[in-house]
């Protein structure tokens, strides 16, 4: 664990007792700092208290009396759509209020550094779609050439909960724009930014506020080195914002919709990776065939994951090596298997429409399972994807009115997972993909989108058997 310094013989009160919560009470009290722990939930303070932890309900009046910063686990809004009640309370009791990123900026490095022969390093990346494909690529790449790694965040372990950092290691961190919201240190090397789409927009009062969630990552971090997905407004605007004039090559921009030579640019045009800098290509992939990266959303992280791993100083043989061995992610445009000439893929991630148009992008002809707890702004965005469906299996609580919004789309109202798998794989013909890419929440049918895609990978392989 990283023991989190400047707060020892002080007090730190921990809002919230899931994953995160729990490891940040851990390294808190492992840098001398006595914590103070509460949670909504009772099992959860049930699970603190058993583990050894002092409760206090910080709801009550005079709770944050002697406590010198609160830590915040990333579920809890501070600010929208209301801030919550105790976070208020600390604002008025004149308590920091933090999160575990932020401390763990602080924390990260120690003066056992002073030894090192190359001093660690962080990536941090973010985005709408792609960020944990590409935090997850781009750790295969730093272990497979042979450079210490460790990823953490959003994804695998809590930021807190990873080892103490070893000569020239890269620690690899997912943020969501709940944790760079609220962070109040962010100063990672290198910062990638994968694409920007409409999402949590009742966190974050709309979109401005969303992408300016993100941006502080840029803006208020100050990366050596930023690799920016170009290909919408809000990352034109944000590479111009930190870029000093077009050949500051600082600023890498990434893109899969343009052919950008100008700088330092990585792109992907018709499943090849080009790298430019100086107006030159000095490195190129062919990803068309590398099984764990398909379509054009994948090869936007790839592109990303790649620029990063130039940063860090490793050659385009050695990336392009490691991702032929990536082995992808579980719910993320994951292959289940093939059965007569038809592949089952699992892309239950594609909680969003940008998410899940990307994903139909990827295969000529989709038998498509479909359909959940809809987010704000409508299906609209999925109507010039559509081409591709054969037909659409929904499911979820309204499949009807999730069917009337699929113009052109012969739909068949199946419910739930196990209907939709049935009459899919039963009607799918030799070279067709049976795919799962809802485009919406799965709250309405599941506790997560992980519990969907673990249904439906349980259900194909039933089918494959």
């Amino acid at each position: 664990m990283i023991p989190v310094l400047g707060y020892e013989g002080r007090t730190v009160a921990v809002l919230g007792l899931g994953r995160t919560g729990l490891a940040a009470a851990k390294a808190l009290e492992a840098g001398g700092a006595e914590v103070v722990a509460w949670d909504d939930g009772q099992s959860a303070r049930d699970a603190a208290e058993e583990a050894g932890y002092a409760l206090r309900d910080l709801s009550r009046a005079g709770a944050f009396d002697g406590v010198d910063a609160l830590l915040v686990s990333p579920g809890i809004p501070h600010l929208y759509p209301a801030p919550n009640p105790i976070i208020a309370a600390a604002w008025e009791a004149g308590v920091p209020v933090d999160n575990d990123i932020g401390f763990f900026f602080r924390s990260f490095a120690t003066e056992d550094w002073d030894n090192f022969d190359v001093q660690p390093r962080v990536v941090a990346i973010t985005g709408s779609n792609g960020k944990s494909t590409t935090s997850a690529l781009l750790h295969h790449i730093l272990v497979e050439n042979g450079r210490p790694s460790q990823l953490a965040g959003n994804i695998g372990r809590g930021s807190l909960d990873i080892e103490p950092a070893h000569d020239g290691e890269v620690v690899v961190l997912e943020l969501s724009s709940y944790q760079t919201e609220l962070a109040r240190s962010l100063t990672p090397d290198v910062a990638v930014w994968t694409n920007i789409s409409p999402d949590h927009l009742d966190r974050h009062a709309g979109l401005g506020g969303y992408v300016a969630a993100k941006r502080r990552l840029f803006a208020e971090g100050g990366p050596d080195r930023a690799v920016i997905g170009v290909d919408e407004p809000e990352g034109r605007y944000l590479a111009n914002q930190m870029a000093e004039g077009p050949l500051d090559d600082r600023v890498i921009r990434v893109s899969v919709s343009d052919k950008i030579t100008r700088g330092w640019t990585v792109f992907a045009k018709k499943g090849f990776l080009s790298e430019y800098r100086k107006d030159r290509q000095v490195g190129s992939i062919d990803l068309r065939n590398i099984k764990g990266l398909p379509g054009s959303h994948n090869h936007q992280n790839a592109c990303a994951a790649y620029a990063a791993a130039r940063v860090l100083g490793l050659g385009p043989k050695g990336i392009e090596a490691a991702m032929r061995s990536y082995p992808g992610l579980p719910h993320r445009s994951q292959v289940i298997g093939e059965k007569a000439g038809v592949t089952f893929v699992n892309d239950s991630k594609a909680t969003n429409v940008d998410a899940a148009a990307k994903a139909l992008q990827a295969y000529p002809r989709i038998r498509w399972i479909c359909g959940g707890l809809q987010k704000e702004g409508g299906l609209d965005g999925l109507t010039p994807h559509l081409g591709s469906v054969v037909k659409a299996y929904v499911i979820g609580r309204e499949p009807e009115d999730f069917a009337r919004q699929l113009p052109g789309v012969e739909a068949a109202i199946c419910g739930d997972m196990a209907t939709a798998i049935a009459e899919a794989s039963a009607e799918a013909e030799a070279g067709e993909v049976v795919l799962l890419a809802p485009a919406c929440a799965s709250f309405d049918q599941y506790d997560s989108f992980a519990a969907r895609g673990e249904d439906f990978s349980a259900l194909v392989q039933a089918v494959l058997d």
